[in-house]
């Protein structure tokens, strides 16, 4: 048979997989129904309210806008690449509302709002307008972010203020006189700090700065005089509002133990609109600034980048356990309208299985969570095969989300639990940062527990369980099977991750390497650490199949750790196959690849865990 295209190496150690005869679809599911469910994100309502512009995943991550009243959407952009939602940009609306300004390949984007040829700005990130001439742009030189102004007769970028440290996020005073803007502090790299410049003066002042924490979803109240921002200084990304001048000291606005962000005043200044997260679910709520309290607008599961409109209503994007991600309009009420719901006919009628919630005991007692989704053909008579599949990140967390893979493989009748390892957010501070400095280590021993508290339920056969990860969940994979004496996992699915964290650290994106050190430190000072978390130096432990599989653009984990894992695994003999895809980068997101991977998938899980 000619090799598909999108597939690059394609190989196998040891005995080869055949497939199995036997082996059928999930009797409700398709993986293409899974691939072809589009993800509209980032909504940015237009100046006058009418208007939604987002970006839409499809086969490309493009601009679209489309009337808030409802109507037809239109597509705005055709020149951005696929990205991963996780990481990417959004559009933003010029003052006149006439013009959107985004980010694509490198590049500052303007474009009419009516559609036309994009202009291209300058090399930079994260636009933000200033005025209908101006925009304040991320300038990349070196290991440092500067924060510039861009006149878009004469694109220049002009630096507007250096605080030592990379420029994350801005936003512009109601006034436009004043810039907030957030930064990044490499000899610190657990702080985010919050600056104000006056952009007449140049005087840039520090608003709040607390070391080795960090600072998040800074906005301006409607009158200019102070600013709201989320801090997890009270160990939750709490709320605090502070006036807009130098040592200024913060209010704590919030004590509901979660975590807080994408704030945004009312037009009074009486109420912030945002999202709040506890334990993987994500309300859509409002804050009362002049006493804390705080409402819920709309329940979980994942609420995000909520907008307000002129009526009061709010613009967001959610999704849950069984819904894919739709552009939503929540009434002051608390009424929900779908917008645009994008979802495929199949699956909008597909059964859903809804995971529970659960706590179990790690190795070393410390108490973990997790999703478990049970299928309906699971019971003490007829134990299931389970696969056990960890977060990347690794600071992130498995939520209230639509999940079509895991759905598709609980209706072929498999348990999927997904674990929040310690590392994870929204379950505070302490346990978000309960891995530094054991990397793969104290977080492993909670993918074993994992397997262990599976292993209890009479439901689930312990001897058919796979851990499957990627990026992060993938290093917990690899490590879960050879560093466990007790070889619990039947086989194991590495999907782009580091094999050693050490030469990870070297060969990766600047992003992927600071945040290493920032949970890590600097190899030079932690090498034992560095071993110790990175289990290439101890796969002859090995006893399981293994299917690894990477994406050859990926520059967040270099390609050459899925090399060095296989070339370790040929030379001791070990089973395995290896798929690498030239087009995709950290994340397959094109459906041939897809597609490729999950089928690829499906046929190593019906393999190896075989009743």
């Amino acid at each position: 048979m000619t090799q598909q295209w999108w597939v690059g190496t394609d190989e196998a150690g040891g005995i080869p997989n055949p497939g199995r005869p036997d082996a059928k679809p999930a009797a409700h599911w398709r993986l293409e129904w899974v691939s072809a469910t589009e993800r509209p994100r980032q909504p940015e309502v237009s100046p006058d309210g009418t208007t939604v512009a987002f970006v839409l995943d499809r086969d490309a991550s493009d601009v679209w806008t489309m009337p808030v009243a409802g109507g037809l959407p239109m597509r705005v952009t055709v020149d951005r690449p696929l990205a991963a939602f996780w990481e990417d940009g959004n559009a933003v609306w010029s003052p006149d509302g006439n013009r959107l300004a985004y980010a694509a390949r490198g590049k500052v984007m303007v474009v009419a709002a009516a559609g036309g040829v994009p202009t291209v700005v300058c090399d930079g990130s994260g636009p933000v307008w200033l005025d209908d001439a101006r925009l304040i742009v991320g300038i990349g030189r070196g290991e440092q972010t500067v924060l510039t102004v861009v006149d878009l007769q004469r694109p220049w970028p002009r630096p507007i203020a250096d605080a030592g440290a990379d420029y994350v996020t801005a936003v512009v005073s109601p006034d436009r006189t004043r810039v907030a803007y957030t930064v990044f502090h490499h000899d610190d790299l657990n702080c985010i700090s919050l600056h104000v410049v006056d952009l007449a003066t140049g005087e840039s002042s520090t608003i709040v700065h607390q070391p080795g924490f960090q600072l998040r979803s800074v906005a301006w109240s409607p009158d200019g005089t102070r600013l709201a921002y989320a801090s997890e200084w009270p160990g939750w990304y709490e709320v605090f509002l502070v006036d807009a001048v130098a040592d200024a000291r913060p209010h704590q606005l919030t004590v509901a133990d979660a975590d807080f962000a994408s704030l945004t005043f009312t037009p009074d200044g009486a109420a912030l609109v945002g999202v709040r997260s506890r334990q993987g679910v994500t309300d859509l709520v409002e804050i009362d600034t002049t006493t804390g309290a705080v409402s819920v607008r709309a329940e979980g599961g994942t609420w995000s980048s909520p907008q307000l409109l002129p009526d009061g209503s709010v613009v967001a994007t959610h999704e849950s356990f069984t819904t894919p991600a739709r552009l939503c309009v929540v009434s002051p009420e608390g009424d929900v309208h779908e917008l645009l719901a994008p979802v495929p006919g199949p699956v909008r009628s597909a059964p859903h299985v809804v995971p529970e919630h659960v706590r179990y005991e790690s190795l070393d007692g410390r108490e973990v969570y997790g999703w478990l989704y049970r299928p309906v053909s699971a019971s003490a008579d007829r134990p299931c095969p389970a696969v056990v599949q960890p977060h990347g990140g690794p600071t992130s967390v498995t939520g209230d989300e639509w999940d079509g893979v895991a759905q598709y493989f609980v209706d072929k009748g498999y348990a999927w639990f997904a674990p929040n390892f310690r590392g994870s957010t929204t379950y505070g501070m302490e346990f978000e940062r309960a891995n530094h400095g054991v990397w793969g280590v104290a977080d492993t021993h909670d993918c074993l527990a994992a397997h262990d508290h599976l292993a209890s339920l009479d439901w689930v056969d312990g001897d058919r369980v796979a851990i499957f990860g990627a990026s992060y969940g993938s290093y917990m994979a690899l490590h879960s099977v050879v560093d466990d004496p007790d070889h619990r996992f039947a086989c194991a699915v590495s999907k782009y991750g580091d094999c050693d964290i050490l030469t990870s650290w070297a060969q990766g994106d600047l992003v992927g390497r600071l945040d290493l050190e920032r949970m890590m430190g600097h190899p030079r000072d932690h090498r034992d650490e560095y071993e110790a978390g990175s289990p290439i130096h101890r796969v002859e432990h090995l006893q399981v199949p293994i299917f690894v599989a990477h994406g050859e653009q990926d520059d967040r984990v270099h390609p050459n750790q899925s090399k060095e894992l296989v070339a370790a695994l040929q030379r001791l003999g070990k089973q395995y196959e290896y798929v690498t895809y030239p087009t995709e980068g950290h994340g397959l997101l094109r459906p041939e690849p897809f597609l490729h991977f999950h089928r690829r998938l499906e046929r190593f899980l019906d393999w190896y865990l075989m009743p």
